[in-house]
């Protein structure tokens, strides 16, 4: 099947036979080739404009977009060199040559497409600049954003954002201390998809030159630039993220709004651009305990940035309660730890329990000298933790539950309620390389096209390729347990009575902290391949792709994050053996929990693992931005520049080498992952780590604003994208939500003292006098014999090492637990969900009521539709029915064409003077 022919030319065409029509107007399209041409030397007045305002040099035509690359000065373009045998030309001169040809192949295919270009360059002794001011003018807008089915507003409505703490205070009419006014608050419109032949319907359509918003010139540049080609198809030689790739452009973006921060001056909080009022009320540190301007950042960014932010922030909010109750259980854990008896009984035990060695070489040891380390375990260890577990468990439940009805509201409000199952069209990226087209049967179009069969193939070996990166972490995690295996007897082995009492804590932290490193670098390395497999399955849509990344790195990342605690928390001390028959690993004894148990090694780990992550994160986001910002503004300003305007004596730096200067937004993806990886540590292992949510929420607090200074400071301006919610990003959370249930079951029975303790406390004493000896067995005859020893170890045997009644009644117990705790907690979960509906009440009134009156406009406007045509009709006969006759029209026609136009001028004055008859954002185009 033949593919479909690219939209530039088809516009091109179709903008071309329209000139040929009417005559030339401005924006009209050329076939012919051209050549881009160096700007023309400017008035000094011309650049004072200029380098304050994202404008072309005529002080009045928009930059919309902005390419850049950099050249040797000895290889400027447009220079002749003298021929040369292709033999004799290396291979880094053939590779700028090819650059050449596709800079100028692609240049003109934009003006072609009818794309205004101004050309600007910075030079020095070390190498050019080259800057591509790009402006898409109002036919081309028009085209693209019918093509694209953006939304435009029809009618305005007053903005409804409200925050639940804002709407107490109101109530109880005291001031709100999280709500801030913040100035130029956007309005909220009804909108519907934009068509050329209804513009007179849409508000602010005699404004050519902000009917369409800087994000909307901004997706329909990207557009333009993402599907034309510069050399052959087949071979994907199309687009600009191609030709990025290939560094033959060293960057393309979008001019941000102006300077960040306020002039000196002191401007009116009214009179501040979008950016700098993005600055002052949300990035900067002051603004910690603030609700965020989620509209602000919307208008400014797109809908996908602003719905992260807003998840991040109710994140947040839902975390305090989790931190509060976290810490109480915390400090509950403190006194109990001081008036626990079995630690009494271990500290004052002196030389009663007389333990069996901890290796082969290794000497006996006392119990009484875990005194501290047993202590520290009932932190975290208590009755307590089985009530914050249960806590947990639903309150993870209810927040994604609310998060629903949270990201229904914005949806609603930002016009993005069926994005993905309508709108979305295909990835510029998979329109270019499709090999064939095909009707999509939601939207009836002619769309490029990609065999599912193919497609499984690629994803089945893109599958193997995960399950190889995941048996590499599984090695890793072998190699740790080996080395603390190993350290812990080169430390026993010291003679260093300090260190030997210590050693298992030593190795075990240490263990900790390689674990930490090999997670770090196994991860950028599975990030990378990522990306190549991702690219390679073939995707129709972005979410389809970013959904396929996503699922792809989380299972690798869970694997790597989580292999060490769960190994921790479910395996460790399990295969230990007893006296005479340890079982070993490579020839190495299997390790046993530590002398806190291995309830405290759990914490250890996680507190290593999720806060050391947290605090290698905000220092990569603090220190290496400005290290890559300074260096980027070193390398363009090293040498005095040569450009023109610094011949002209202009003191300012102009917006597109100024934005040049700044860091690529690489998108969202690592903000995501962070946090969900974080939202599983304080729900599948919080029982281990009460304290775990605390530091999630001053972490967070820390981010948002760290994003904000990212996105605001230092990231280049991102392409706006929409989005209808967080993505695959929410249905991790639902399965991490199962999993955190299923873990703090296990973890309170198995791994936990609590179950043994309960149990002693009905069928032996309540007080818990004598529970230590109950946990201690003694080493079998014939290792006493052979070590000349009696010796005691932590289990539940007889003298022949066989597991004793105690044990298969304490096994009862706890998988009868493990079915008790889950089904209490699925229940109260279910029970919630069904409480709390996905959509808000007054969400759904408004949905309806916005469809009632898009009925009622409809059929209004169709009735007056019907009323102004025989108006016309009649009048049109009575005064010129030779225009009738001679246009050979019977009387079961239509009006002529002339008087449509009339008529539909008249119904649009008409909606302008009755704004309740225009449509709702559900409503197609009429």
């Amino acid at each position: 099947m033949q593919r479909k022919k690219i939209k530039a030319d088809d516009h091109a065409n179709l903008m071309s036979e329209d000139q040929n029509a009417k005559g030339p107007y401005y924006g009209s399209l050329s076939q012919a080739p051209i050549e881009v041409s160096e700007l023309s030397k400017p008035s000094q007045a011309t650049h004072v404009t200029q380098s304050t305002a994202n404008v072309f040099s005529d002080g009045r035509t928009r930059i919309d977009f902005v390419l850049v690359w950099e050249a040797d000065p000895q290889e400027q373009e447009g220079q002749n060199e003298e021929t040369t045998a292709e033999s004799e030309v290396p291979r880094w001169r053939r590779a700028v040559d090819v650059h050449k040809t596709w800079r100028k192949k692609f240049l003109n295919k934009l003006q072609a497409a009818g794309i205004c270009i101004e050309k600007h360059m910075v030079q020095d002794e070390k190498k050019v600049v080259h800057y591509v001011l790009l402006n898409a003018p109002w036919s081309v807008l028009c085209y693209y954003a019918e093509d694209l089915r953006l939304r435009l507003p029809l009618q305005a409505l007053p903005n409804q954002a409200s925050n639940w703490s804002d709407r107490v205070a109101k109530q109880l009419g005291v001031p709100s201390l999280l709500h801030e006014e913040v100035p130029n608050l956007p309005m909220d419109y009804y909108t519907c998809h934009f068509k050329v032949n209804k513009l007179a319907w849409f508000l602010g359509s005699n404004e050519q030159d902000t009917f369409f918003s800087s994000t909307q010139r901004h997706r329909i540049l990207y557009e333009i630039l993402a599907t034309t080609p510069y050399g052959h198809l087949k071979q994907g030689e199309v687009g600009v993220d191609r030709l990025l790739s290939e560094n033959v452009f060293a960057a393309a973006f979008p001019l941000h709004e102006g300077p960040f921060a306020v002039p000196a001056d002191r401007l009116a909080p009214e009179s501040l651009t979008e950016r700098q009022v993005l600055f002052q009320y949300w990035a900067r540190w002051q603004k910690w305990n603030r609700y965020q301007p989620l509209d602000h950042i919307r208008r400014y960014f797109g809908e996908k940035i602003a719905l992260y932010f807003a998840w991040l922030g109710f994140y947040t909010g839902w975390l305090l309660p989790a931190a509060v109750v976290g810490t109480l259980v915390f400090i509950a854990g403190i006194f109990l730890m001081l008036s626990d008896i079995p630690a009494q009984e271990i500290c004052e035990s002196e030389d009663q329990y007389q333990m069996c060695p901890l290796c082969k070489e290794c000497p006996q040891w006392q119990l009484s000298s875990i005194c501290s380390m047993f202590k520290a375990g009932r932190l975290f260890d208590h009755g307590g933790t089985i009530f914050f577990s249960i806590f947990m468990s639903l309150w993870a439940v209810t927040f994604l539950e609310y998060w629903k009805r949270m990201n229904a509201t914005l949806a609603h409000r930002w016009d993005c309620s069926d994005f993905e199952d309508i709108e979305e069209r295909p990835r510029p990226q998979f329109t270019a390389m499709a090999p064939m087209t095909m009707e999509n049967p939601i939207t009836g179009a002619e769309e490029p096209y990609f065999p599912k069969r193919n497609r499984v193939k690629r994803v089945t070996a893109g599958l193997m390729v995960i399950i190889m990166m995941i048996a590499v972490v599984v090695m890793f995690l072998i190699s740790i347990i080996l080395y603390r295996a190993i350290v812990s007897i080169l430390v026993s082995r010291s003679g260093n009575f300090l260190f030997v009492a210590s050693a298992s804590r030593i190795a075990s932290l240490t263990g900790s902290v390689v674990n930490l490193i090999f997670i770090l670098i196994l991860s950028k390395i599975y990030i990378a391949l990522a990306h190549f497999l991702t690219k390679w399955e073939m995707h129709r849509t972005q979410t389809k792709y970013e959904d396929a990344f996503t699922f792809k790195v989380f299972v690798f990342q869970f694997v790597n994050f989580y292999s060490s605690p769960i190994y921790i928390a479910f395996f460790k001390g399990r295969f230990v053996g007893y006296p005479g028959h340890y079982k070993t690993l490579l020839g190495i004894r299997n390790e046993d929990c530590g002398a806190g148990g291995c309830l405290t090694e759990l914490a250890q780990e996680l507190l290593v693992i999720m806060v050391g992550k947290q605090v290698i994160n905000n220092v990569q986001e603090i220190v290496i931005p400005k290290l890559k910002g300074w260096w980027q503004k070193y390398k363009l300003r090293s040498k005095k520049r040569k450009s023109k305007e610094a011949q002209l004596g202009l003191a300012q730096q102009v917006p597109w080498e100024s934005n040049y200067e700044l860091l690529v937004c690489e998108g969202l993806f690592d903000e995501y992952l962070e946090m969900v990886l974080q939202f599983g540590f304080i729900t599948i292992f919080v029982a281990a780590c009460p304290l775990a949510p605390l530091f999630a929420l001053l972490n967070n607090w820390v981010e948002i604003r760290l994003d904000a200074q990212k996105f605001v400071c230092e990231y280049r301006r991102p392409v706006a994208e929409r989005a209808q919610g967080i993505g695959i990003w929410f249905y991790i959370l639902e399965v991490i939500t199962h999993l955190a249930v299923i873990s703090n079951a296990f973890l309170i029975a198995f791994t936990s003292d609590f179950l043994p303790r309960l149990y002693y406390q009905y069928t032996r004493a309540s007080d818990l006098q004598g529970y230590v000896n109950f946990t201690l067995a003694y080493a079998p005859k014939h290792f006493a014999s052979q070590h000349n020893v009696t010796c005691r170890y932590r289990a539940y045997r007889d003298e022949n090492g066989r597991y004793s009644l105690t044990y298969w009644n304490l096994l009862a117990i706890r998988l009868g637990f493990i079915i008790v705790f889950e089904h209490v907690v699925f229940f109260i979960a279910r029970v919630i969900d069904l409480m709390v509906p996905d959509i808000p009440e007054s969400l759904e009134i408004k949905v309806k009521r916005e469809r009632y009156l898009a009925k009622q406009a409809l059929a209004e406007n169709q009735a007056l539709f019907e009323r102004e045509e025989v108006r016309a009709t009649s009048t049109t006969m009575q005064t010129a029915p030779k225009d009738w006759e001679l246009g050979g029209m019977h009387e079961n026609q239509g009006p002529s064409h002339l008087q449509m136009t009339t008529s539909t001028h008249t119904v649009a004055a008409s909606l302008e003077a009755h704004p309740q008859q225009q449509f709702e954002p559900e409503a197609e185009s009429p």
